[in-house]
This record gives structure tokens, C-alpha cells and sequence, in this order.
């Protein structure tokens, strides 16, 4: 796709493989790395795209994005911004909008936890392990994620973590996860994944 003029913006509709998302800060969601059949893209997500993926995609998952390309003549750059993306079904040919909350309500959330070494000194690895093993109690391992992330620049403050609802929490003891999971995971979203607790732990 070629731009013809000094200063345009024109639409672009890419089908591709998904490479990787692109996160600033250690949890901002920002763009998205796509191979199609004229090379690597990196695509800024929209606004109100960033907050409605799954961190978990797939990598190599076909996708179609469509959004505005935009040339700078003065810095000789091309910037691609993403309105729609569309999870592509290369086996039947259709492409079909994702809401990864509906068509795949499992392994959909994430929380983020921040693996520097100043939140780890300040408990970070027990935080960890206490996720891992509340997320089982619940019956929740096959549904939520923990992924380490860099510096969620708040050190002081650590250990540092991420729901999925984007709430961030600072200086979160060990103990205290419990009854995180028990807020953010409530008995609604249990029953929309089909998950039964196997044991909730008094608080």
C-alpha cells in the first residue's frame, strides 16, 4: 500500500498474524505487532480497543485490522492507528469481531504483577505464590493469568500489581490476596466461566 501524497491520511485494512503486543511501562497496552504478506507492522491500538484484549491472544492467531494510516513528511514516518480488529477464521473464510469476555470467557483476565527487584524484596514473590495458589482454590488456574511485567514506576510502594479491570494495587501483603481474588473474581464471573470454587478460604 503506497501513500501518494506528502500529508494524508487514508484508510488501511491488514490481514495478518499476530506477532505480540507492545506494552509501555510494564502494563500499558499500547499497539500490536503484525505480519502480513508485505512485512512486520507495528499498529497503535485506539483507545477504546486497548482495554478490550486479552493479553493472552495467541500468538500467530489470524487476524484482520482496519484503521487509519497516516504519513509525516516532515519526519518521513508512517504511523498506522487501529479502529477495528477482527479475529480472522482462516479455516472458514470469515472474519467475525472478538470479545474475548463472550467467545472466550476462559483464560481472559490477566493480572499483572511487577517482577523488578524492588517489589520482589518487598514481597513480591510471596505475592506470587499466594495468587497462584488462591487463583487454584478458586478453581480460577485455567481462567486468570499472572504475568510479570517491568517497573510499574511506584518502587517504594511495591509490591505492585495489576487487576483486570485495570485497578492497580501497591504494598499488597501476602495475606491480603484472598479477599482480592474474592473482589475482582465474585461468584458472577465464576458462573459465566462455568467454574465452581473447589475451596474458598475464610477471611
Amino acid at each position: 500500500m503506497s501513500i501518494s501524497t506528502n500529508s494524508a491520511v487514508i484508510e488501511f485494512c491488514f490481514e495478518g498474524r499476530f506477532i505480540d503486543f507492545l506494552i509501555k511501562d510494564g502494563y500499558k497496552l499500547k499497539g500490536l505487532l503484525l505480519w502480513t504478506s508485505e512485512g512486520e507492522f507495528y499498529i497503535k491500538l485506539a483507545k477504546h480497543l486497548r482495554s478490550a484484549f486479552d493479553l493472552r491472544l495467541p500468538k500467530g492467531t489470524w487476524l484482520q485490522v482496519v484503521g487509519t494510516k497516516q504519513y509525516n513528511a516532515k519526519k518521513n514516518q508512517v504511523t498506522l492507528v487501529a479502529e477495528r480488529v477482527m479475529a480472522a477464521s482462516a479455516d472458514m473464510g470469515t472474519v467475525s469481531a472478538p470479545n474475548p469476555a463472550k467467545t472466550q470467557p476462559a483464560k481472559t483476565q490477566t493480572i499483572l504483577v511487577c517482577q523488578k527487584s524492588d517489589c520482589m524484596k518487598r514481597g513480591g514473590k510471596a505475592l506470587c505464590q499466594a495468587l497462584e495458589s488462591e487463583l487454584r482454590n478458586n478453581g480460577l488456574e485455567d481462567a486468570v493469568n499472572i504475568k510479570g511485567t517491568g517497573c510499574m514506576k511506584n518502587c517504594k510502594a511495591g509490591p505492585n500489581l495489576v487487576m483486570p479491570d485495570k485497578t492497580r494495587y501497591s504494598k499488597i501483603k501476602a495475606e491480603q490476596v484472598p479477599a482480592l481474588i474474592d473482589k475482582h473474581f465474585s461468584g458472577e464471573y465464576r458462573e459465566k466461566i462455568n467454574v465452581k470454587p473447589r475451596a474458598i478460604l475464610s477471611k
